[in-house]
C-alpha cells in the first residue's frame, strides 16, 4: 500500500462528506441515535416538558431592570411589562421543583417524569433551575441558532443535547413526554404547541398527554380557541385537549392526578 492510499480518509471520518448535503440522512439519524443511547444509559423514559419564552426573566432581574430605567431613563412601559411577566418565570421554577419532588417520591429504578425543556434561557431556565433545586436530573434539548448564551447552567450535564434540526428536537419533546406545560411564549412556543395539538387531534399520538396552558389571561388574548370552534375549524371537543390555569397549585394537582391515572401505566416512550 503506497503513502497516498494510506492518507485517504474512510467515509465515516471524512468531515467534508459528513457535513455535505449528501450526508444529511446520516446527520438526521445521528440526532435520533445519540440521544436515544444517552436516555437509555441514564434511564430516562418519561418526561414533563416545559415550554415557553426564552425572553422572560426572573423577578429579581426584572426589578433590577425597572430600577435602572427609573434612575437612568429608558423604556418604562417595557420594563413594567417585563416585571409583570416575570411571574411566569417564578411559576415555572416553582412548578418544576414541586413536580420533581413528587416524582422522586415515586421510587423505582427508572427516573420517572423528568423535567425537560428546550435548554435555553427564560421559562426553560426557570424549569431546569426548579428541578435542580429539588436535586433532580433534568433534560435540555437545545437548538443551534445564532443567539448568544442560549444554554442555561441548570441542565444536567449528561442530559444536555444540541440539535441542528428543529424537527428532531421536537421529536424528542413529543416522544418521551407524559405531560406538557406551555407558558407564555412567541413563535417557537406556538409552533411547538400546535404541533402537539395536531398530533393529539389526529390521533397520531395515541398516548394520553395532558397539556396545560399556563397563563389564562395571556393565552385567551393570544389564541381565540372559541373562534376556531365557532367557525368550524376545530370541533368543540378539541378544546378538551387543553387545561388552562393561572395557578401553580392547580397545575400541579392536575398534572400529578393525570400522571397517577395514566402516566404510571404508560411506561416508556411512545407516540
Amino acid at each position: 500500500m503506497d503513502q497516498r492510499s494510506r492518507r485517504v480518509a474512510k467515509a465515516y471520518g471524512n468531515e467534508a462528506f459528513l457535513n455535505s448535503p449528501d450526508a444529511r440522512p446520516l446527520r438526521i439519524l445521528a440526532e435520533y441515535l445519540e440521544p436515544a443511547i444517552r436516555f437509555s444509559r441514564y434511564r430516562v423514559e418519561d418526561t414533563i416538558v416545559f415550554m415557553g419564552s426564552a425572553r422572560l426573566v426572573s423577578r429579581e432581574q426584572a426589578e433590577r431592570e425597572l430600577n435602572d430605567v427609573e434612575r437612568f431613563g429608558g423604556d418604562l412601559e417595557k420594563a413594567k411589562v417585563r416585571l409583570e411577566m416575570s411571574r411566569y418565570y417564578e411559576a415555572a421554577k416553582d412548578l418544576a421543583k414541586r413536580l420533581t419532588d413528587w416524582s422522586k417520591d415515586l421510587g423505582g429504578e427508572a427516573r420517572r417524569f423528568v423535567v425537560c425543556t428546550g435548554g435555553g434561557p427564560g421559562i426553560m431556565e426557570a424549569a431546569n433551575h426548579g428541578a435542580s433545586q429539588a436535586k433532580g436530573i433534568n433534560v435540555g434539548l437545545t437548538i443551534s441558532i445564532p443567539a448568544e448564551e442560549f444554554d442555561n447552567p441548570y441542565v444536567t450535564r449528561e442530559l444536555s443535547f444540541h440539535f441542528h434540526y428543529f424537527f428532531m428536537r421536537k421529536f424528542w419533546f413529543a416522544y418521551l413526554a407524559k405531560a406538557v406545560i406551555v407558558f407564555p411564549g412567541g413563535f417557537g412556543t406556538l409552533d411547538e404547541l400546535f404541533e402537539l395539538l395536531t398530533l393529539l387531534q389526529t390521533r397520531k399520538m395515541r398516548k394520553h398527554l395532558p397539556v396545560v396552558l399556563f397563563g389564562s389571561r395571556y393565552w385567551d388574548e393570544i389564541i381565540n380557541f372559541h373562534a376556531l370552534s365557532r367557525y368550524g375549524m376545530i370541533d368543540s371537543k378539541d378544546s378538551s385537549l387543553l387545561f388552562r390555569t393561572e395557578s401553580v397549585q392547580e397545575a400541579y394537582a392536575f398534572i400529578t392526578s393525570e400522571l397517577q391515572r395514566y402516566g404510571l401505566q404508560e411506561h416508556g416512550a411512545s407516540l
